[in-house]
This record gives structure tokens, sequence and C-alpha cells, in this order.
């Protein structure tokens, strides 16, 4: 006999669980006190949004499905923002919420909410557990769904009766993996369109990617000579330094890189949705039918279709395609090589960062110094705003499993992230970068990176408004300013008072060594950078966005 939170934590070790993220309540401490005898680590966090994006990191960097718990009503109602990450992101997650007793639902009990229907078109599966002896095929159940086809987030209510009741239950079984392959004929057929282009196109995206499949894309590429772009958020699936590398197909894409999706006759889409952001509302691939012959590869049936009619739809995961796929060879030396390399030129052209700009401190130079001093293997994390098209459009992504952001959109992002990726790989450096807003969304987890004496580095760009929006603001309503300012604390005293390092920089020189103090210092810390509002994007000042020059 066992009780509800024992098989919990049981079926989370049989499924290769090693750590969970959690906002500890009362609703599942039948949950914790399982856990107090289990080698699982437990990391309590200071907001359950923080804890959902932890899981999500450490299932976006590992493939395997983040754990989070935490308590009912206002608790998973906290923990949604990171749920809609996860199911917008395709990362595997699940989110474990305590629920009111049996005795008490339907009753608008303490904290009560209908999962179901609150979480229904956020995660992709959403479950409510009655009995605990069906907690191992619920849980085993889970870790299929999140990772099977397109991945995401699922959702598993656990009433607080059920978790102290005690039964007899199967043991758990871990989940058995499900791939799914390319077949002979698409390979054919895919091979035959290549043979027969004159402009092709591919673009990575999406999840289900590996170490491996990385580097067969690239032999693959180079076996082609294919230009290859890397859709929004996702710069780390091929070396941005490799002679194929064409850029980033997202937010603010090189014209000449649009030009060039634009003008290709085949497009091979892998792995990703291309949705709003990649594919430039829909103008770089028209929707729903494509000027150009697309090839769609994914591992959702469901997604094949559903935004652009593909000309030939490959059902599989990005690593079973580029695996089947590699022993294929061109019939003929490829034609359009000399475009690949200028579209590796224009990449390098874009990605130089501009070295003057409004105010005593330019990014540019900045960005420049970190491309230097980070090894390949550092880890950047960033939330959402106008100071992350620093990190996004100059920061050359070398090796895979670096880059964790949100293609969401999602604001609070960073620090959690880092505080995830840094308990994942502690030998590895990790980075996160916010803006002065997106910091203080969900900064309070700094508190949890010193806790568990995890020394990341937060870059807070403080510019003293919220950037993007006073961006659309200034262009849309000029000089009408609502809602868009704010007064800002220290950051640099604040994580002092957190018990970690802290940095102020006022001017460009004084980048450089206040980033080394800090990583000298051994402990989380905090350098802010005091940006000039003009400094709006890497080209234009808000000046210049409000007269519209």
């Amino acid at each position: 006999m066992k009780t509800g939170g024992q098989l919990i934590v049981e079926a989370l070790e049989a499924n290769g669980t090693d750590r969970i993220f959690c906002v500890p309540g009362e609703s599942y401490l039948a949950v914790l006190d399982a856990l107090h005898d289990s080698a699982i680590r437990t990391i309590v966090c200071r907001q359950e949004g923080g804890a959902a994006m932890m899981a999500d990191c450490q299932g976006r960097l590992t493939g395997k499905p983040g754990i989070c718990f935490v308590t009912r009503g206002p608790g998973a109602t906290n923990a949604s923002a990171g749920v809609h990450i996860a199911m917008q992101d395709s990362v595997p997650m699940i989110l474990f919420i305590g629920q009111v007793a049996s005795h008490a639902k339907e009753r608008e009990a303490f904290q009560e909410v209908d999962y179901k229907r609150f979480f229904g078109d956020i995660a992709k599966w959403v479950v409510e557990i009655d009995d605990a002896a069906r907690i191992p095929e619920f849980v085993t159940r889970a870790f299929a769904v999140a990772t099977s086809g397109r991945p995401g987030p699922v959702v598993i209510s656990l009433p607080e009766d059920m978790l102290t009741s005690e039964v007899e239950a199967a043991q758990a079984l871990p989940h058995t993996p499900v791939e799914t392959r390319p077949g002979e004929a698409e390979l054919d057929a895919l091979e035959m369109l290549l043979n027969g282009a004159k402009r092709p196109f591919v673009i990575l995206g999406g999840t289900r990617w590996d170490e491996a499949a990385v580097a067969r894309m690239r032999s693959i590429a180079e076996t082609w000579s294919l230009p290859v772009g890397c859709s929004f958020r996702r710069q780390m699936l091929f070396d941005n330094l490799h002679p194929n590398y064409a850029g980033d197909v997202g937010i603010g894409i090189n014209p000449k890189l649009a030009a060039a999706i634009k003008q290709a006759d085949v497009v091979l889409l892998i792995g990703g949705r291309m949705g709003e952001m990649p594919s430039s509302d829909y103008t770089l691939l028209k929707s729903p039918y494509p000027d150009q012959a697309l090839v769609h590869v994914h591992a959702d049936a469901g997604e094949l279709g559903r935004v652009y009619r593909p000309t030939l739809a490959i059902n599989a995961s990005p690593a079973a395609f580029v695996e089947a796929f590699a022993k294929r060879k061109p019939a003929a030396k490829p034609s359009w090589a000399a475009e690949t390399e200028k579209a590796h030129a224009a990449y390098l052209e874009w990605s130089t960062p501009p070295q003057t700009g409004p105010g005593a401190v330019q990014m540019g130079p900045i960005m420049t110094y970190l491309e230097k001093a980070l090894p390949q293997d550092a880890i950047l994390t960033n939330g959402a705003g106008n100071y992350a098209t620093w990190v996004h459009r100059f920061h050359r992504s070398r090796r895979f499993g670096t880059q964790a952001a949100p293609t969401s959109g999602s604001m609070g992002y960073g620090t959690p992230a880092a505080v995830a990726a840094k308990a994942l790989f502690p030998d590895r450096e990790v980075i996160a970068f916010a803006g002065d807003g997106c910091f203080l969304m969900n900064g309070q987890e700094f508190a949890t990176a010193i806790q568990y004496d995890l020394p990341i580095i937060v870059i807070v760009v403080n510019n003293g408004i919220y950037g993007t929006i006073r961006m659309h603001q200034e262009r849309e309503y000029p000089s009408r300013v609502v809602a868009t300012d704010l007064k800002n604390p220290d950051f640099a005293a604040l994580a002092r008072a957190y018990g970690g390092h802290g940095e102020t920089v006022e001017k460009t020189e004084d980048f450089a060594p206040a980033f080394e103090r800090a990583r000298a210092s051994g402990k989380p810390a905090i350098v802010e950078i005091k940006l000039d509002p003009e400094a709006i994007t890497p080209t234009r000042t808000l000046t210049q966005i409000r007269d519209k020059s």
C-alpha cells in the first residue's frame, strides 16, 4: 500500500526525472513528503510563473519533459504563463497542480479552479487523477504525450485527498518514445525536387533536434550546397559561422534574406511551424498557398497543411528525417553554390554590430566584446523586448543547446531560464539578457540562483521604458506617451541585497571590466547597463521613429 504522493514520485523516477521546480503548497504536501526520500532534486522557486519557465527551459535544452509542481488557484494561474510558452514553443513539460479535496469540488471551494477548462486551449493534454491506483498509468501517459508528435505541456490536477489515500497500484514503467520516420517515396520525391531546383532554401525550426541531428543537417547542407536559415529564436540549430548559414528567419529579418526566401523555387522547412514571427506575418511564404514549392517536414501530422499547403508533406521528426536524407546525394554539382556563398556574406554583414549610437553606452561594442569573451558552449537566455534585438541579431550561435528564449515573445523568461540552465549545466557559463521591464517580471528568481549557488550573470539593459511598446507608440501616436515610462530600482544594489554581485555600467568602456568582475565573483551577478532610451533599435532612434524619418 502506497500513498498517491509516493506513487507520483515513483512514476517520475521511473521516467527518468532528476529534478523538479516548485513553489510549495498545502494541497500537495503528500508529494513533498515523498520527495524527502527521493533522489530527485527539488528546486524551490519564488513564483509559480518562474518555476514553470524553469521547467520549460529544462525541457527546451534536454528534449525531456521539465517538471513543475504548484498549488491550486493562484499558484496554477501564475504558472499558466510558462504553460503558454511551452505550448507555442513546442517544448515538453508537465505541470502538476495540487487540487481541492474531492468532497469540496464544484462548490467554488477555497482556490478551486476547473483546470480542464482553464488550461484546455494552452496545454496539449489536461487530466485530473481521481483514483490514486491510476497514477502510474496517467503519469507515464503524460510523458508520452508531452514528447510525441509536436511536443508540448501536459497539466495534471491532483486532488488533495487522492494524494493522501493509500492504494495498491501497478509498478510504474517508463514511457515508450515514439519516433516518426520518413518513407522512401517521400525521400525520392524530395531528391527529385532538389535536383530540379534552381534556388532552393532550407529553414530549420521547432524542437525534437539533438546534437547528432544538427551535425547531420550540417553534412546535408554541405553535400547539397544548401543555404540554411534558422527560424525565430532557433539559431542554435546551425553553426552561424558555417559558410552555408544564411541568417535567422524572424522579427526584423535581413531584407536580403527575406528576398532570397521569396525568390526561392523550393523551400525545405524542417521541424518548424512557420508561424507569424518567422513568416513575417505570413508574407515570406504566402498562406495558404506559397509561391514556392514547399516541402514541410514535421513530427506531427496535424501541423502538415494546417497553415500552408505543402507540395510535399513528410511526417517525420527532424532527427529521423536528417538521418534518412543524409544518405541521399545530388545527381550533379548544385548550380546554386554561388548563391549560398552570397547569402552567408550577407549574413556576416547584417550580424556585424554598429559601433556608435546615442548616449554614453553603445550596445554594439558590448556585443562585439561578448562575442570574443564567451566560450562557444555558453548558454544565452532572454525574454522579450527591444533589448533582445542585440542578442538576436548580433550573437553568432555556434553550438546546439546554447539558446533558451521564448518564440512566444513572453517577457520575464530570461532570469528563471538561466537558473534552470545553470542547474542543468553547472560547468558552463550562463548569461541572461533582460530589459528593465522584462527583469522585474520574474527577477525574484535571482533569489533562487542565490539559494542554490548558481552563478548566473544577468545583463539588465535599463532604458527606463517598456521599449517595444514605446517604439510602436511613438510610431502610431507620436509624442502621446502613456503607460510606457518606468522608474526602476538600482539593479546592482538589488543584486547585492540578494547576496549576489552587482555592477553598473554608464559608459561603454566600463562594461568589459564590470563583466569580468562579475565573472570572477563566483556569485550570481547583475550587470546593469544604463542605456539611452533613444537607442531603441540598432539602426533607428526614438526620435527618428517619432518623426518617421
